[in-house]
């Protein structure tokens, strides 16, 4: 909608009350200003409406919303104009191109709009995401000029009742806005500040578009892969756990459409994420669920081996999305060859993604995996319910693997942190120039799970204290992690060099630009190792201890409260 240096909507509720207090907005502001329709009428003299059909576009993770962004299209008779604008100020329009031919009702990859400063703007924020349709609405908006003494436009008055189209259309609250002409910044306010004044008229408390979505039942921002389970540190440790787990599976469940229409890569990225944070879990503190109300030990194999078959079925697509994405970065790398030399290795990926993908929606849509799904939040709502009507889930069964499900989130949280932290010190330290690769990759499976526990009671954490362990294994982890991709990347480059020539789908030049590609990655993975050291000390050293020392100690106070 118009943006403006300040939104008003009615203080009433019925439709009288707002056309009262519009009739006294323009009373006020007439004793200031000349106030005439964007027609040239005079205000109260058949003044005209127009209507608009208006579509809000953002990703499914809402980054533009995160980045303090909005992004409209406008219909108009002829293609329309996508405008981004600020997200909760009445800025003006940040950047506007116009398009012709574009469908609003469909998702559309940056690669579907031309090139203009909308595009520029928002590539880096979006990419590789997928713009979506968040909400459709139709307005119908009256302007008036304000006029000083010497009838320059020095303001504008934007009256909009907005609609959610359909056979019945749904009226959302009308809104008024003042907007700004540049180089009367000063007029604009006044005339804000006469509007808020008025009787019947109360500020905008949120923006159009949060305000729409609430109409209809949504809410900016409702979709996170961020694990924000809602724990204390004194609920009974299996409660806890059941929260963080069930958090994690509507994390996967939200992404399944997603990944089976391929409306973009990262729905995929997103689901293999909290599928294999779910496989750390279990493994971490999976025993907290062992009891008298919870699962069996039998069970939670069961379950663990399951993930694992949902990790392993998503793993080629994944690979090759990763391939496909960094392929300009990797032609762009090719000194010796020309980069027309990799094109048979692009289409290569791109009929192996096809037919890996098949693959993977025929599991997501099998028995087996809607199953395991269903069984799992069951029986993960099951030790919740068990809580909430009175029933102890604490207490281990005969024969169960610990104590985890007797304690609470607190103590659950410091004890397998500091067991964490023990693997990674302990495994890191053994590594020396000699080792081989595999005890990196070790390593790095160790900081996961370090990075997950953290993650998983991060609401239990101090926040200072938690910031700077995870900034210091975050850098580790991305040495490790470039150190270990590049030796995937390494050993798949050579394994689809060797389908290519049984297939006959490789010529020499191509073959040549692949090793080339794979020198690139090997000089790399060098360098990785050779920084892994100083990252390592940078995070266990003795600093690093005492910084880990201060984040368990308020962990094991909170669990004894």
């Amino acid at each position: 909608m118009a943006p403006g240096l300040a939104g008003f909507i009615a203080s009433g509720d019925d439709t009288q009350a707002w056309d009262d207090a519009v009739s006294r907005v323009l009373e006020s502001l007439g004793a200031e200003f000349t106030v005439i329709g964007e027609n040239g009428r005079r205000s109260g003299s058949g003044t005209e409406s127009t209507a608009r059909r208006l579509t809000w576009f953002d990703t499914f993770d809402w980054r533009l919303y995160r980045g303090d962004l909005t992004l409209e299209f406008a219909a108009a008779r002829r293609g329309g104009e996508l405008r981004l604008t600020a997200r909760d100020t009445a800025a003006d329009v940040i950047a506007a191109q116009q398009l012709t031919g574009f469908q609003p009702s469909r998702p559309h990859a940056l690669a579907d709009l031309p090139d203009g400063p909308v595009t520029a703007r928002i590539a880096g924020l979006v990419a590789p995401r997928t713009l979506l349709p968040v909400l459709t609405v139709t307005v119908e908006t009256t302007a008036y000029r304000l006029l000083n003494e010497d009838d320059k436009t020095v303001a504008r008055l934007v009256i909009e009742q907005p609609f959610i189209p359909g056979d019945e259309p749904s009226p959302l609250a009308p809104r008024l806005t003042v907007t700004e002409v540049r180089g009367y910044q000063a007029e604009a306010r006044r005339a804000s500040r006469l509007a808020g004044g008025v009787r019947g008229m109360a500020p905008a408390g949120e923006p159009a578009m949060a305000a729409a979505l609430r109409a209809g039942g949504r809410s900016p921002a409702d979709y996170s892969n961020k694990i924000d389970a809602d724990i204390t540190a004194g609920m009974p440790a299996p409660l806890a756990a059941a929260a963080i787990l069930l958090r994690l599976l509507d994390t996967v469940d939200a992404n399944v459409a997603g990944v089976l229409a391929d409306t973009d890569i990262e729905f995929l990225h997103d689901l293999r994420v909290s599928v294999r944070r779910t496989r750390s879990a279990l493994k971490l503190f999976g025993d907290a669920l062992v009891g008298r109300h919870g699962l069996t030990a039998e069970e939670l194999a069961v379950f663990a081996a399951e993930f694992k078959w949902v990790g392993d079925l998503t793993t080629p697509v994944r690979d090759l999305d990763v391939h496909l994405l960094d392929f300009e970065q990797t032609v762009a790398a090719v000194a010796a060859a020309k980069p027309d030399d990799l094109e048979p290795f692009r289409v290569f990926l791109e009929q192996r993604r096809r037919r890996e993908f098949r693959a993977l929606t025929r599991g997501l849509r099998s028995p087996r995996y809607t199953g395991l799904m269903q069984d799992w939040r069951v029986r993960l709502t099951a030790i919740q319910r068990g809580q909430v009507n009175g029933k102890t889930v604490s207490g281990v069964r005969s024969g169960s693997p610990g104590r985890a499900a007797a304690g609470t989130a607190g103590s659950l949280a410091a004890e397998r942190t500091r067991v964490a932290f023990k693997k990674v010190s302990k495994r890191g330290a053994a590594i020396t120039p000699d080792s081989p690769a595999e005890s990196l990759h070790d390593l790095r499976k160790r900081c996961k799970e370090l990075r997950y526990v953290l993650e998983f009671f991060a609401p239990l954490h101090d926040k200072a204290a938690a910031k700077q362990v995870v900034g210091e294994l975050k850098r580790l982890q991305d040495c490790l992690g470039e150190f270990q991709d590049t030796a995937v990347q390494i050993g798949e480059i050579r394994a689809q060099a060797a389908a290519m020539l049984a297939a006959h789908e490789a010529p020499a030049e191509t073959l040549l630009a692949m090793g080339e590609v794979t020198a690139g990655l090997a000089a790399r993975q060098q360098a990785a190792r050779a920084d892994f050291e100083r990252r390592f000390s940078a995070f266990a050293d003795v600093e690093g201890q005492r910084r880990m020392a201060l984040l368990l100690s308020g962990l094991a106070g909170q669990g004894q409260k």
